[in-house]
């Protein structure tokens, strides 16, 4: 069974790198999960021993860039300071692992990157009133998919990971935790949705060459989202939205096939990063929703698992019912042609005792997942690694 912790490079500084890969593998863990390219938070460091908050840069690079690889290209990258500061962490964690068997994979923040979308405001993504969204890069753009693939092709050739794990590849919501959002009309989950549409240029241009109405679609959208914040109090049919998945939008063929194409954009991409990636390193895709609410953030979650090595399902702030059920849904959907990987947090009250975690983690395991990583190794008290560690000996004894 595959079981992995997500953990910061910073962390791993502060607390030793073979302090902490010891420990892991003395917790029943397979493997470790390090970013690679991250963005930026305010982070509470419960575990380390020099710091108790951490502000990572926005949209920086954590291992060494080859900056002549990008120096044709508009995007151009920007490595973390701690990579100065510790220049051969990845030589080094990769050399303890092989001392402990343990996997190394690459944690990948791939097109949520404020960052460069406000030093390249042209490769954001762009909704119906033609604003950017800063911190979602649109996986149209060709700048933005020649950046993020060659990012994957440099890691993969360079290291020899287990997996990248590819998470924010694709189109993101319209609320995702920028700096103090504001909303006081009260949007509805379908209101959001409408406004994370993308209409920027490259979409335009690709929608129309595929054929679809997208002139309408934007027409339709932006009445939409005009007649819903004309009005005093949000009306809320989310429940039918959701429920409905696109077939929501059926009786509108102009929004519906542009729906449809949105997915494609993110599985042709998922498609190419794994035709550029080395093929020693797996693929796995983060989905932070399951296959009824993927289409939300433009995933075809069927067609993701038959471009990649692998799904990881974001089981997140749901009880162990709702695990179970979440990668029975998943499973289902790829029809067990891939492998499928559940992502829980160790956060209180999230999981509120080692019983609850050990239930999620079986329900997962009953439901088709073939393992676990586990969130974040500084970001939770010690005693949370101990639930993992007796969760994990209980689901493999």
């Amino acid at each position: 069974m595959h079981a992995s912790m997500w953990s910061y490079i910073w962390d791993l500084c502060d607390m030793g790198i073979e302090n902490v890969v010891k420990e892991l593998k003395e917790s029943g863990f397979t493997g470790i999960s390090v970013n690679t390219a991250y963005h930026a938070g305010r982070f509470l460091q419960v575990r380390s021993n020099k710091r108790k908050t951490y502000f990572p840069q926005d949209g920086a690079l954590y291992y060494p860039v080859n900056k002549n690889l990008y120096k044709d290209m508009l995007i151009q990258p920007e490595q973390a300071r701690i990579m100065d500061e510790n220049p051969y962490f990845w030589d080094e964690l990769f050399n303890i692992c092989a001392k402990y068997s343990m996997d190394v994979s690459g944690w990948t923040v791939c097109l949520h990157n404020t960052r460069i979308g406000m030093k390249y405001p042209q490769v954001a993504v762009r909704n119906v009133y033609n604003d950017p969204c800063y911190y979602n890069l649109c996986p149209s753009n060709d700048n933005v998919r020649m950046y993020i693939k060659t990012v994957i092709a440099e890691l993969t050739k360079r290291y020899p990971f287990h997996a990248l794990e590819l998470e924010s590849l694709n189109y993101m919501g319209f609320s995702h935790e920028f700096h103090h959002e504001k909303d006081g009309y009260g949007l509805t989950q379908k209101a959001q949705f409408l406004l994370s549409l993308c209409f920027c240029d490259a979409c335009m241009e690709k929608a129309k060459k595929a054929g679809v109405p997208i002139e309408e679609a934007k027409r339709n959208v932006k009445k939409y989202i005009d007649d819903i914040l004309k009005a005093g109090i949000p009306e809320d049919d989310d429940n039918e939205f959701l429920n409905a998945g696109i077939e929501y939008f059926k009786n509108d063929p102009a929004v519906y096939t542009y729906l449809k194409w949105r997915s494609s954009v993110v599985t042709l991409l998922a498609s190419e990063i794994r035709e550029v990636a080395d093929q020693k390193t797996k693929i796995y895709f983060l989905s932070l929703l399951t296959p009824s609410l993927s289409w939300l953030f433009g995933v075809d979650f069927a067609q993701i698992g038959k471009v990649s090595d692998g799904i990881v399902v974001c089981c997140y702030d749901t009880d162990a019912k709702q695990v179970g059920l979440d990668m029975q849904q998943s499973y289902d959907a790829v029809n067990n042609s891939t492998r499928l990987f559940t992502g829980l947090r160790l956060f209180y009250p999230e999981v509120h005792d080692e019983q609850e975690l050990t239930v999620k983690m079986k329900n997962a395991i009953d439901s088709g997942s073939e393992g676990f990583l586990l969130y974040n190794y500084g970001l939770v008290p010690q005693t949370r690694l101990e639930w993992a560690k007796n969760s994990i000996r209980s689901i493999t004894e």
